[in-house]
């Protein structure tokens, strides 16, 4: 699992209304900690902005070849 594998460590710091919406977005979504909350609103914006994968998707989704063709071809 990718997420065990963090070897960089990330301080920020929030604004007070940063921080309760944080918090309340944390809770809301059961998140277990605030870290935890940080580095998933992290990887939706940028998936978001493409350079992560969106939430979900699958790695075939993002290959360069036609597997639909080869699907067809072994019904036939």
């Amino acid at each position: 699992m990718a997420e065990l594998e963090r070897h960089e460590r990330l301080q920020i710091m929030l604004t007070s209304e940063e921080l309760v919406a944080l918090d309340d977005w944390r809770f809301e979504q059961r998140m277990p900690s605030r870290a935890a909350a940080v580095r998933e609103l992290l990887r939706r914006g940028l998936a978001t902005e493409g350079k992560l994968p969106p939430p979900g998707s699958k790695s075939t989704a993002y290959g360069i070849l036609d597997t639909s063709k080869s699907e067809d071809s072994a019904i036939g």
